[in-house]
């Protein structure tokens, strides 16, 4: 892989789902196995050959500097913080991140999505279309079993949490600087943004069928914790 382009990762919500935790610490700092979760998100970029990251702050942004300044990264990686606010949507914290972000190829994802990812395969997958813009796409487990019916109502069987028929954005995205042209201090970047480069054509859609998963309410979390009690967390593919 060529050099990898720089990272930047979407950090200053404030986790509203999450309030058990994030009353007193911003919900990239939440743990996984002893960790937080947004040092998990490193480690797979880093894994990777990904050097140089980018953690877009707002809410308890003091606590995420202090996470970036004293925590030992692998050697190499150098990860910085900007405060992009503290009620800013995803795309206004990708605009104020523009100076920083908009001398080549970037990559963009959320402080909370961990998967076993093939980020290599990613690059060469956008640099091969062409087009400005690439959302990794997934297909999560249903959160409820399913019931099988015939043409006549009659239950024909069960599964349990199936994965669903539908993708949807997993993050890990990949953007070019013409991105930052679509992106206002305003907007919610899956929104007005998102849909502009897709009606233009210039979205594309990495399908990625391996596991993936996010860390969005409290029982997200504990399974997450026990995924990695358990030594079999499929997301660390490092040593």
């Amino acid at each position: 892989m060529d050099s990898p382009p720089p990272v930047a990762i979407l950090c200053g919500g404030r986790g509203t789902r999450l309030q058990e935790h994030t009353r007193t610490i911003p919900k990239p700092l939440v743990e996984i196995g002893g960790h937080p979760i947004v040092w998990h998100v490193v480690q797979i970029y880093a894994q990777h050959g990904f050097r140089d990251f980018l953690l877009l702050t707002g809410y308890l942004a003091d606590q995420m500097e202090e996470f970036a300044a004293q925590t030992p990264w692998p050697e190499g990686v150098t990860v910085r913080c900007l405060d992009t606010g503290l009620d800013t949507p995803t795309g206004g914290r990708v605009a104020k991140a523009a100076e920083e972000l908009g001398g080549g190829t970037f990559c963009l994802t959320y402080a909370d999505g961990v998967a076993d990812l093939d980020l290599g395969a990613l690059l060469d997958f956008h640099r091969a279309h062409g087009a400005a813009a690439t959302v990794t796409v997934v297909r999560p487990e249903l959160q409820f079993g399913v019931l099988d019916l015939d043409g006549d109502d009659k239950v024909t069987g069960f599964r349990e949490k199936p994965r669903s028929e539908h993708w949807i954005n997993g993050g890990f995205f990949v953007f070019e600087p013409r991105v930052l042209d679509v992106v206002h201090d305003d907007v919610v970047l899956e929104r007005e943004p998102l849909e502009q480069l897709a009606g233009e054509g210039e979205l594309r859609a990495f399908r990625h069928g391996g596991f993936w998963d996010c860390m969005d309410t409290y029982k997200d979390s504990i399974l997450l914790n026990d995924l990695w009690a358990s030594g079999d967390a499929p997301w660390r593919t490092w040593a």
